[in-house]
């Protein structure tokens, strides 16, 4: 996945009240190193104190982390996975979908007694409209019928806030929705959500079970769950209001001192951050040799740190592939695995376990990520909870709102959706007020693209209501500011320096703004600042611009502080709305949109 999907933006999601209607190749990890050879002969000598039993016991991993509610297997680029080959080219597979990753689950546990499955965060939240539409419902339903036993919070899980995410872990209807299935209310999930550091300011205590402990015949492997710190960075201030987030090590580190204590020596952390592997192949190995190989981003420093107390990581959030070894703070390699995003990977770990001490035996824990392809029968109970769900949704998500000639992708440093999505919102800011003058879209709210191939019956290039909530599904509003020339040029670059110089956050122009970014520099000095044009007239410093953005940036969202110091405020309504009104006046099916060009913003390399 781009650099660009590491801090996706993350905003409430829009409420509706419904009426009820009636085995993919693996990569393995450097460490993946020979069990103890007693373990490979299956161990039988009597334990201290006389007991007899076999000392070691592989136990099963699984893993994933994304999901996004994404039910059915996503379309596009997100619905594939890039697989190195022996002679060193590329190829894609078709990936994803809960009726699948179900199959695959299930049979990957088919004959493992001892097997957990856990989840690193980001379950819900920005989900395509089957769940979206539901306040992701579905999504805790397909979680429980696919026994997970286990997840972190992530960041997307605070999008409506701490009480919401306390009904989905606890059940009850929605209180503004309602109840969607008459006689059925909602049972909540049958997993615990993990928040170690996510603390209530009042009470100063983690608002959700900060650990858990999986005990089978004498084996307990204890799991810690934590987001990442900068969670409030990424999520609208209303989702984390009276909330503070804690750093990651410090937390993990606390409760594996505690776990300790307990007896329970086997510890796993699931960690909503990650890491950027050198390459977008799943099955590339983040450990081999050379300039340029390896994994970068925050997973990295906060591996080095976590207490080797701690015995593998379960990561997310970057939504990239890997399955490394990074050695903690003794020297000793641990893994560290991350199963790319909505559902298109899983992750299967061996952690074999040491009944003499309690502990994993961590010269040997090999990991491999899987594909979730699309070639295994579905599984039947997925099937169903889809249909029940799509039949609900069906009178909102198939009226078309518009018409495309061609796909519409989310990728790349400036994305064609990004533009179409920027310019929309500039139509509907110069609606609000004609003085209007340009649009930013920041690229963590474009959730997806948009393809010409039809998805249900709708017909080639017609654009439904559902693909579009897929692609805005966080029910921002569109705001209106004036900035002064300054002010513009310093959004711009703040965009690629401060906390984005690691990680830069390229806002999508409106058509018109134009400007030359210089990756070959540092920090600020990335914007070539008189290249910064707006109609081919350069910026002047000291002139008033009024500019359209969605309300997470406005509130100074991605650390793009400038943009929090508009003045003449002006709240419009939601960014949905004005994408439809814009394919709707802007399209029809004799002449559909065009997918932009994407030469706004020159890059030098």
């Amino acid at each position: 996945m781009p650099a660009t999907s590491q801090s996706q933006q993350h905003r409430r999601r829009r409420t509706y009240r419904l009426v009820a209607a009636a085995a993919g190749l693996a990569t393995v990890g450097a460490l993946a190193a020979a069990l103890p050879s007693s373990a490979n002969a299956g161990e039988t000598k009597g334990k201290p104190g006389g007991q007899t039993s076999g000392r070691y016991q592989d136990v099963q991993l699984l893993s994933f982390n994304d999901l996004h509610g994404n039910l059915e297997p996503p379309s596009g680029s997100s619905g594939r996975v890039t697989e190195l080959q022996p002679d060193g080219t590329t190829k894609t597979i078709d990936a994803g979908g809960v009726e699948y990753l179900a199959t695959h689950l299930r049979n990957a546990r088919d004959g493992n007694k001892y097997s957990i499955t856990a989840a690193g965060g980001d379950m819900v939240g920005a989900s395509p409209l089957i769940s979206g539409l539901f306040h992701d419902e579905p999504t805790i339903e397909a979680l429980n019928k696919l026994d997970l036993d286990v997840t972190s919070v992530g960041n997307h899980e605070f999008d409506e806030g701490a009480k919401e995410l306390a009904r989905l872990q606890r059940g009850g209807c929605h209180p503004v929705a309602g109840c969607y299935v008459d006689g059925e209310t909602f049972e909540g999930a049958n997993f615990p959500y993990l928040a170690a550091n996510v603390l209530d300011e009042k009470t100063n205590k983690p608002i959700l079970k900060p650990y858990w402990v999986w005990k089978k015949n004498g084996v307990k492997v204890g799991f810690i769950g934590v987001t990442l710190e900068d969670t409030p960075g990424v999520v609208s201030a209303e989702g984390v209001k009276g909330l503070k987030f804690k750093d990651e090590v410090e937390t993990i580190n606390k409760y594996a001192k505690e776990l300790e204590k307990q007896g329970v020596k086997s510890v796993v952390a699931l960690i909503h951050e990650g890491g950027l592997p050198a390459s977008a192949a799943y099955n590339y190995d983040c450990d081999s040799p050379g300039a340029g190989d390896g994994i970068s981003g925050p997973i990295v420093d906060i591996a080095k740190n976590i207490t080797p107390k701690v015995d593998a990581l379960v990561t997310g959030h970057t939504h990239a592939a890997y399955a490394c070894t990074i050695n903690d703070p003794s020297g000793k390699p641990r893994t560290v695995t991350s199963a790319a995003s909505f559902g298109r990977l899983y992750t299967d770990t061996t952690l074999t376990y040491d009944r003499w001490t309690g502990d994993i035996a961590r010269t040997a824990v090999p990991s491999a990520n899987h594909v979730v392809t699309r070639t295994v029968p579905k599984a039947t109970d997925m099937t169903e909870l889809i249909a029940k769900w799509n039949t609900l949704a069906a009178p909102i998500g198939n009226r078309p709102i518009g018409y495309i000639s061609a796909d519409i992708p989310s990728t790349g440093t400036e994305s064609p959706m990004g533009d179409l999505i920027a310019d929309a919102q500039l139509a509907y800011g110069k609606e609000l007020d004609p003085e209007t003058d340009l649009a930013l879209m920041n690229p963590g709210g474009v959730r997806a693209g948009l393809t010409y191939a039809a998805k249900g019956t709708e017909g080639d290039g017609v654009v439904t209501y559902a693909e579009g909530f897929t692609v805005q599904p966080f029910s921002n509003t569109v705001n209106l500011q004036d900035f002064t020339g300054t002010q513009l040029i310093q959004i711009l670059k703040e965009q690629v320096s401060g906390s984005n110089t690691a990680a830069p956050k390229i806002l999508l122009p409106s058509t018109g703004l134009t400007y030359t970014l210089d990756m070959t520099k540092t920090g600020a000095d990335r914007v070539v600042a008189d290249t910064v044009k707006l109609n081919g007239t350069a910026i002047d410093p000291a002139a008033t611009y009024r500019v359209a953005t969605n309300s997470f940036l406005a509130g100074s969202g991605d650390g793009i502080t400038t943009l929090g110091l508009g003045t003449n405020d002006l709240v419009g309504g939601d960014d949905l709305a004005a994408l439809q009104q814009y394919l709707t006046a802007n399209s029809s099916a004799t002449s559909p949109i065009v997918p932009p060009v994407t030469n706004r913003i020159t890059v030098v390399q």
